[in-house]
């Protein structure tokens, strides 16, 4: 098979520098995707106010979790694509190409319809403030509707990373999001569109970087040209794309289910409790997408290296993917608590002594357990790739209810702190589960025969 001078081999060279070259561009590609809601917030933050702000943030849970599982879903495809790729099976990964691309059409439209017909009932359930719950909906509508554009963007990313190329990705991300943010500023500020300016900023950025993205992997990858005979014949090859994009897209998306408890918790104790945990959570998202940078990273390597039956490959890469993986945890888990003030003065221009105590508690508590979150991520990760749905699947499970419980469970008996010890407590448990079964996938001479 003819390989495209953009296309990253990852089953040859050290593993180490392999997995940090192709790491990096999607650290910062995750980075530059995170300004998109950053600058949302900032922008209605320091223009429009905290009550503006804490209407964007108190359904920012849905839409982080409507996102992360789209990740996952995509991603899902990607790993079956990067499983032929290091086989060198050409003909399949055409037909990845045509199975993804036909799947994520029809779950565009049912995610988007889904959304859109709950999103008054999502509000009740949220248990969204009367005072806030007008710009909420506003919001929080407009981005559901623009799902298309998200599925979009992440499916021909998802593609070009099981591809070798981390790159391409990256360069759109840095124009839409400078595009964004302009975008905001003009919304809002002149055009006077409030809540639903910013959310439309989002949207019309994220399409464009996915029309650039498709357009440069069209030029740079032949494989990306399909034919009518690469979409004959496609059941088999479904159900393997749905099999793995759905559990990844559950794993990706289990933390946010668990949070979706969370923020009801925190919108119950009213606009400042909003406001403060806002703030802290978005720089909490910064590690939770370093994490899963560094799980796209480790799940191209290990389906590359699976699909051309090099196990002992797989082992240096892991090992290498968990000590990168921790040291940016630490260095995040430094800055975060050395800058926690700062953080939510980047939100707000005048915050109280309450809004600081709800994010100094969630911060200071949630982040020197980074670790945690990196073990799952690289482990999880994995034993996914190698076509094990089971295991992680059975740790999200967990992971899903211990986060559930310890909000729902505690609240009544340590209230905001049961937010705040929720995330730790189902890393923990997961990693309970995962860690052992890796190990003893390693072990099995059945494998990789």
């Amino acid at each position: 098979m003819s390989r495209s001078k953009k296309e990253m081999d990852l089953t040859v060279g050290d593993p180490f520098r392999s997995l940090l070259k192709f790491a990096i561009p999607v650290i910062l590609g995750n980075l530059f995707q995170l300004f998109y809601t950053l600058a949302d917030t900032m922008i209605v933050g320091k223009t429009l106010g905290a009550q503006s702000l804490a209407a964007v943030g108190s359904t920012s849970i849905i839409i982080y979790f409507v996102f992360c599982f789209i990740n996952g879903f995509t991603g899902g495809f990607g790993i079956c694509l990067g499983q032929r790729c290091g086989a060198k099976d050409e003909a399949g990964m055409r037909k990845s190409v045509a199975v993804s691309t036909l799947l994520s059409i029809a779950f565009t439209v049912f995610l988007t319809l889904i959304c859109c017909l709950l999103a008054h009932q999502i509000l009740i359930w949220m248990q969204i403030p009367s005072d806030i719950s007008g710009e909420a909906y506003d919001y929080m509508f407009i981005v559901l509707l623009g799902t298309g554009a998200t599925v979009f963007y992440n499916l021909i990313s998802n593609m070009l990373r099981a591809l070798g190329d981390s790159k391409t990705p990256l360069y759109f991300l840095v124009f839409s999001s400078i595009l964004n943010i302009f975008l905001d500023l003009l919304f809002i500020v002149p055009f006077r569109m409030g809540v639903g300016g910013a959310a439309w900023a989002t949207i019309l950025s994220q399409f464009l970087s996915a029309i650039l993205s498709l357009v440069v992997g069209l030029k740079n990858f032949p494989v990306l040209h399909l034919h009518r005979e690469d979409f004959h014949d496609l059941k088999a090859s479904a159900v393997l794309h749905l099999k793995t994009g759905f559990s990844m897209g559950f794993q990706m998306s289990v933390m946010c289910i668990g949070q979706l408890a969370m923020q009801a918790v925190v919108n119950g104790l009213g606009t400042a409790a909003v406001a403060g945990y806002t703030a802290a959570s978005k720089a909490d998202q910064l590690s939770v997408l370093v994490n899963n940078a560094m799980m796209t990273a480790i799940s191209n390597y290990v389906a590359q290296n699976f699909g051309a039956g090099k196990k002992d490959r797989i082992q240096q890469g892991v090992r290498a993917c968990l000590i990168q993986t921790e040291a940016f945890n630490l260095v995040m888990c430094i800055g975060i608590l050395l800058l926690r003030h700062p953080i939510v003065q980047m939100f707000l221009s005048d915050p109280t002594a309450e809004i600081y105590h709800y994010s100094d508690a969630y911060l200071t508590i949630v982040a020197p357990f980074y670790f945690l979150l990196g073990l799952l991520a690289v482990y999880r990760t994995s034993i996914q790739s190698m076509q094990n749905g089971r295991a992680p699947f059975a740790a999200c499970m967990i992971e899903l209810v211990m986060r559930i419980f310890a909000t729902i469970g505690l609240s009544g008996l340590i209230g905001y702190t049961s937010v705040c010890i929720a995330s730790p407590l189902a890393w923990f448990g997961a990693c309970a589960l995962l860690i052992p079964v890796y190990y003893r996938m390693m072990r099995s001479p059945l494998l990789f025969q």
